[in-house]
């Protein structure tokens, strides 16, 4: 079947134009941008062939830094180095009951702002200055002007954070086709809406990432997926992990654990820690004056009821979808979290079958 494209008066593209649209992941922690050549998905690279762009802004007196630059900055000047604003998107001060080592400016009822060396920055300028820097990365490999972008957004976002985010678009600049929920895009990426069957297919998507933790049933029925059930907690992902480690090591060092902007270095310190541990059995680690190590089966127990957490909210959800196990013809794992082998192993069990895992989370 031949695809038609329809224009509205006077918008319709010129003849022989060269349109060139792209998809944005941002992500609470990372983000990137792709784009179709030949039929092919290709994740687009900055100069220094980085794909993960790190969701972080740093604000200097004369000068914005992103992503790697950024994080670089975040253990020596916190406060103007911001992290996770995914979290605040589109949400008022009152509603933010999780830890950060911000101080919000505004009434309860406002979405905050964070001072910085160049004044406030709300959670929409910040994700804009993220933005910002995917297109010029898009339109500098593309060699063109970007004329489009899919960006995705979370499930359960509301209109709120979804108006949010369609702001920081246009204020960076984007020409916005759409939203599309990162389920959705997680099963496509895998082909599931492909899988031609005359019967209804169950999917699970499992999303863990740096900031937030969300899961969506969805069902796919003659090629239209429909969400039967969304569920998960807005502040539960790797941050959370991070911080669990944060305060093991504390324990180890005798040291009063606090949150704040003197405990972002031993933050980047344990997100380092834990990565390694998705490949290594154990890592050599020092703080202060202690020097110790830690392992995989002291990260899995220090990570054990966040996942338990997660598994409480898988099982509800088929609850209310009035499904069982069996009914789940697939699981796809989601979020840089689930690199994780604890996690893997979860899933995998409360559903009785392999994950999808092959493509980058």
């Amino acid at each position: 079947m031949a695809l038609l494209q329809i224009a509205e008066p006077g918008q319709s593209t010129a003849p022989h134009e060269h349109r060139l649209a792209v998809g944005i992941d941002l992500g609470t922690t990372h983000s990137l941008v792709a784009t179709l050549r030949s039929g092919k998905v290709t994740i687009l690279q900055d100069d220094l062939g980085e794909t993960l762009l790190p969701s972080v802004v740093h604000y200097a007196d004369f000068n914005v830094e992103v992503g790697h630059q950024a994080l670089e900055q975040a253990a020596t000047d916190p406060v103007n180095t911001l992290l996770s604003v995914k979290r605040f998107m589109g949400r008022s001060i009152s509603d933010i009951r999780f830890e950060h080592p911000y101080q919000l400016l505004g009434q309860d009822n406002e979405m905050p702002a964070f001072m910085t060396a160049q004044g406030r920055k709300t959670p929409v300028e910040v994700s804009a200055d993220i933005l910002l820097t995917l297109r010029r990365r898009a339109e500098d490999a593309l060699n063109g002007t970007l004329t489009g972008a899919v960006i995705t957004v979370p499930a359960y976002f509301d209109e709120a954070q979804r108006q949010a985010t369609r702001d920081a678009a246009k204020l960076a600049g984007i020409p916005l086709l759409r939203l599309l929920n990162e389920p959705t895009a997680a099963a496509i990426a895998y082909g599931l809406d492909k899988r031609h069957s005359k019967k209804e297919k169950i999917q699970i998507i499992y999303d863990l990432g740096g900031g937030t933790f969300d899961v969506s049933v969805l069902r796919l029925n003659k090629g239209v997926y429909e969400v039967l059930a969304t569920g998960g907690h807005t502040a539960l992902g790797g941050d959370d992990i991070d911080r669990q480690i944060s305060r093991w090591i504390c324990q180890q060092a005798s040291i009063v654990h606090q949150e704040g902007p003197e405990f972002m270095a031993l933050q980047i310190l344990s997100r380092q820690l834990k990565e390694q541990l998705s490949s290594a059995p154990a890592v050599q680690a020092s703080w202060g004056h202690w020097h110790g190590s830690l392992d995989r089966a002291t990260l899995d127990s220090l990570m054990a009821p966040l996942i338990d957490k997660t598994m409480s909210v898988c099982k509800r959800l088929l609850r209310d979808a009035k499904l069982t196990v069996s009914d789940v013809d697939a699981v796809v794992l989601v979020g840089g979290s689930t690199r994780n082998p604890a996690i893997h192993e979860s899933v995998a069990q409360i559903f009785k079958q392999q994950p999808l895992c092959s493509i980058n989370p």
